[in-house]
């Protein structure tokens, strides 16, 4: 039925609360509408960032965790807090734990304490719908629109990633029917386990002037994003650009364009020429592979006093002004 959970199915969504937190003097529990956190202490500038998720039906707990805590981490911060909406199609309750062990666990790898949300049945909806709430700390906030002209631009891992493992989950059969091997969709649909960048993120945050968590649209969007913001031309070589075989293998098997697709995993980062070789190397000790696909420039004289080109993506010499739409879209529709 349509509306709020009866209290019985709501106290297993409550009870998922990600990692414990003291700060949380208030978090998840019936009645509250509301969280409290205790900031003293705290870092100096609250980062907040908020986004939903329904489309990926296998993982969409999972991946809702990271792409909001991505979003903070990718602006400098430590994700510590989380509020999740959660919106369920039916009262199914193998689904609903589906989702809620999703979260928990997601949350709880991640350190990040769930503090509140909401939870509602909409028979309208084909799937679930996550929709998350990250907020962190940090004492140097990176915003997407610091890069600088001269700034190199390094991308970890690999362009695609989450989309790679949607592909592999969501529409194997697909992939399959389309001649991509099973060990090859065995090893995509393992990419869900790298969509996070905190890791990424913390490497390098105090050597980036800006970061940039490409998501819809992939690492496309992402470089017209940062452009605009940053109100500067951003050059990019594609030959540079890391592409795994499983990524190569399932986008072109249903003919995707991994630069043009959903791309949680990948963190982009503007840094100094002369920090270049410290930020690879704090990435591997890491663990976390990184190349440089490209480089911040001033606008070229055709984009100059244009207001509906404050930054652009050259793309090997081609020029995009506008970001693509996800190439996933179509497979969904």
């Amino acid at each position: 039925m349509t509306g709020k959970l009866d209290p019985a199915a709501l106290a297993e969504v409550l009870a998922a609360t990600g990692a414990d937190d003291p700060s949380v003097s208030t978090g998840p529990a019936y009645g509250e509408d509301a969280a409290a956190i205790d900031l003293a202490g705290a870092a100096e500038t609250l980062v907040v960032a908020a986004d939903p998720l329904s489309l990926a039906a296998d993982a969409v707990g999972e991946l809702a965790v990271h792409v909001a805590c991505n979003d903070v981490a990718a602006s400098g911060a430590d994700p510590r807090w989380l509020t999740h909406t959660l919106f369920l199609p039916d009262d199914d309750p193998e689904r609903r734990q589906t989702v809620t062990e999703q979260v928990d666990e997601t949350a709880g790898e991640l350190g990040v304490a769930i503090v509140g949300g909401h939870t509602e049945v909409l028979p309208a909806l084909a799937r679930p719908l996550c929709s998350m709430t990250a907020l962190g700390t940090t004492d140097r906030f990176v915003a997407s629109g610091g890069a600088e002209p001269g700034d190199r631009l390094l991308l970890t891992k690999g362009v695609g990633i989450e989309a790679t493992a949607i592909l592999a989950t969501d529409f194997r059969e697909a992939c399959l029917d389309a001649g991509v091997s099973d060990a090859t969709l065995d090893s995509a649909a393992e990419f869900l386990e790298e969509v996070s960048v905190v890791p990424d993120a913390a490497a390098v945050r105090d050597l980036a002037t800006a970061m940039h968590d490409p998501t819809e649209g992939g690492l496309l969007t992402a470089l017209v994003e940062v452009a605009r913001a940053s109100e500067t031309t951003i050059a990019v070589e594609r030959d540079r650009v890391p592409i795994r075989p499983e990524t190569r293998g399932c986008c072109g098997a249903l003919g995707v364009d991994p630069l043009a697709t959903f791309g949680s995993g990948a963190l982009l980062a503007a840094i100094p020429p002369d920090r270049v070789d410290e930020a690879r190397e704090s990435l591997s000790a890491a663990g976390i592979d990184a190349g440089v696909i490209g480089e911040v420039r001033t606008n070229e004289p055709a984009d100059r006093g244009d207001p509906g080109a404050a930054g652009t993506v050259r793309l090997d010499g081609d020029r995009i002004a506008e970001p693509p739409r996800d190439e996933l879209y179509p497979l969904w529709e």
